[in-house]
């Protein structure tokens, strides 16, 4: 356990700015209750980056991050940066962070709360018990296969879809990894019949789980796995897949957790970890003081837990999660009910940083009896 943390804060676009900053407010809460020493160091990134720079990565930004123990990212993007070229939107500097960083396992739980079983498109029911960790590859396939781009006269436009048995190796460890921590089954998510990454992709990761003979492993192509995922996704444990499906399905599972606003993502692997909410910058939304923090928060937790080995205090981090849910706040994308009051960006924020010293203090008084 590392109880000194540099941590490098990347707040970004849009909304990105308010969630972050509740984010680094529960950190700081940890940090305070137990006597740690975390240092935040503030930089920019994406579309925030451009005005300042042009550039959506500044190098003083990379530098601070590639000298950090972790990243906290919140957002990047925005509709007025839609006609920069490609390698100068907000996009092409996270995509350039997560190369440098190295880190090529994306993990995005998803679970379902009790609490807010009605905010989900899906009948309680359908929701109930479901608790499921995305693994997806992050640094190959359409994303970053070479050739890409467009035809001489700009007519047609190509990427490439590549991966090679080290990539393929590597990803599906820590999906066998985690899923001996949890409930010891992975479901291997392709399209082998059709595309040949995927025939490769089926191939390693059936010889790679020879290695882990306690844990279960299935294979599903991409459509059937979307369709059980909002028809029965309590089947699932952990779902093991590559750049591009990853994307789609993790924030297909938003319906389970009932809002995006509640996803976490941590991106390991590398050099240094990069944590971020799922979510986009919603500059919709940016700046009224009503984007839900959770999100930002439970990717909090999972800094603590795989850059720092604070196991204990990033379960403290999600426990104050569900019980100010369970108590009955609620940010204008889980109001349901028009009688109930949304609590503002900033208040979702003090009431977990309270509960959580709440827990803490509680734990402590026990363990002096």
């Amino acid at each position: 356990m590392r109880t000194k943390l540099n941590l490098a804060v990347l707040p970004g676009d849009g909304i990105g700015v308010e969630v972050t900053r509740e984010a680094v407010r529960v950190l700081s809460t940890v940090a305070d209750v137990h006597g740690y020493d975390f240092q935040f160091r503030t930089e920019l990134v994406g579309g925030a980056a451009i005005r300042e720079t042009g550039y959506p990565l500044p190098q003083p930004t990379l530098e601070a991050c590639l000298s950090s123990d972790a990243v906290l990212l919140g957002a990047v993007g925005g509709p007025e940066f839609d006609a920069l070229p490609p390698d100068r939107k907000p996009e092409s500097g996270l995509l350039a962070l997560r190369r440098e960083l190295g880190a090529f396992a994306n993990l995005r739980p998803a679970s379902s709360h009790r609490a807010i079983e009605d905010c989900s498109p899906l009948r309680p029911e359908v929701v109930r018990g479901a608790d499921i960790l995305v693994v997806r590859e992050l640094l190959g396939g359409l994303y970053f296969g070479e050739p890409r781009g467009f035809t001489a006269e700009g007519s047609a436009g190509f990427n490439t879809m590549r991966y090679s048995t080290d990539e393929v190796e590597r990803i599906a460890r820590i999906a066998f990894e985690q899923a001996r921590a949890r409930r010891q089954k992975v479901t291997s998510v392709d399209k082998a019949n059709v595309l040949e990454t995927s025939q490769l992709w089926r191939k390693v990761v059936t010889r790679v789980a020879r290695e882990f003979p306690g844990v279960a492993l299935d294979h599903m192509y991409v459509d059937a796995c979307a369709m059980h995922l909002v028809s029965n996704p309590s089947r699932f444990d952990v779902i093991l897949t590559e750049n591009l499906f990853g994307d789609i399905l993790s924030d297909e599972s938003a319906a389970i957790g009932g809002s995006l606003g509640m996803l976490a993502s941590a991106s390991v692997g590398g050099r240094v970890g990069l944590f971020e909410p799922v979510h986009g910058s919603a500059p919709d939304i940016a700046g009224r003081g009503i984007a839900n923090p959770l999100g930002a928060i439970a990717t909090a937790a999972l800094l603590l837990r795989y850059a720092a080995e604070m196991e204990r205090e990033a379960r403290d981090v999600e426990e104050a999660i569900g019980d100010v849910l369970n108590r009955g706040f609620r940010t204008a994308d889980l109001v349901r009910d028009p009688r109930t009051r949304a609590a503002t960006t900033e208040e979702m924020g003090v009431a977990v940083a309270e509960a959580l010293t709440g827990i803490c203090e509680r734990r402590h008084a026990f363990h002096a009896v």
